[in-house]
């Protein structure tokens, strides 16, 4: 598994490996150029590509197995990790408004050609929601992808500056707040695919708590 480096990015907005029709050039200036959010602490351009990437990441495991995703759930699981917090508030609650406002930006700015596809994206977009109202078993698998690679984020190199400094700045708290609840955070942290659990499995989780823990050690 290769590293989110910026540059792996543009491939996947191109579509060079033609996994899915078209690509996400338009969809992808929408975001850069319109949401409101891309330079929010925590919910920003950083965040929704992280996530686009890791989805991408999901694509090619599952093109390995027996039940690849097709093309036009791949087209749907992309759209809906690019546009999963268009215009998040930055707030801490009202997580719902925010799912609102990310399917509102998708249907001003929806190509024709993706019009069959809206409904799709607008499901795979929903259990984004946090706390999650659904359980994971009740979703379908390109619904699960998106919120393991929308939760995994706590386990990304960058953790400290983008989660627990970004999260703490969002919801007006101090970063050694949030840093308290990160051990606590990760020992509920599990997920639902396959693709997930092999790319994370017990092992990172528990370093991640270690690497908090020992953060705690030198300030506290």
């Amino acid at each position: 598994m290769t590293n989110p480096y910026v540059g792996e990015i543009v491939p996947i907005i191109r579509n060079d490996a033609g996994l899915y029709d078209g690509n996400l050039i338009h969809y992808f200036r929408v975001v850069f150029l319109k949401s409101q959010n891309i330079r929010n602490a925590y919910h920003n351009l950083r965040h929704m590509l992280h996530v686009l990437w890791l989805c991408y990441q999901a694509v090619l495991f599952y093109q390995k197995t027996k039940t690849p995703l097709r093309r036009h759930q791949v087209s749907v699981l992309l759209i809906a990790a690019l546009f999963h917090d268009y215009d998040h508030s930055g707030q801490l609650g009202e997580d719902d408004l925010n799912i609102e406002r990310a399917i509102r930006g998708l249907k001003k700015n929806l190509l024709d050609e993706d019009m069959d596809i809206f409904e799709e994206i607008v499901d795979c977009i929903r259990p984004t929601q946090y706390p999650h109202v659904r359980p994971s078993a009740e979703l379908t698998l390109s619904q699960q992808i998106l919120r393991d690679a929308d939760m995994s984020q706590a386990l990304s190199v960058a953790w400290l500056q983008q989660v627990v400094v970004g999260l703490a700045t969002e919801w007006s708290k101090s970063p050694l707040d949030v840093l308290r609840a990160q051990g606590g955070f990760h020992r509920n942290l599990t997920f639902s695919t396959a693709w997930a659990n092999e790319m994370f499995p017990p092992a990172v989780i528990e370093a991640k708590i270690a690497e908090a823990e020992a953060l705690l050690g030198f300030l506290e």
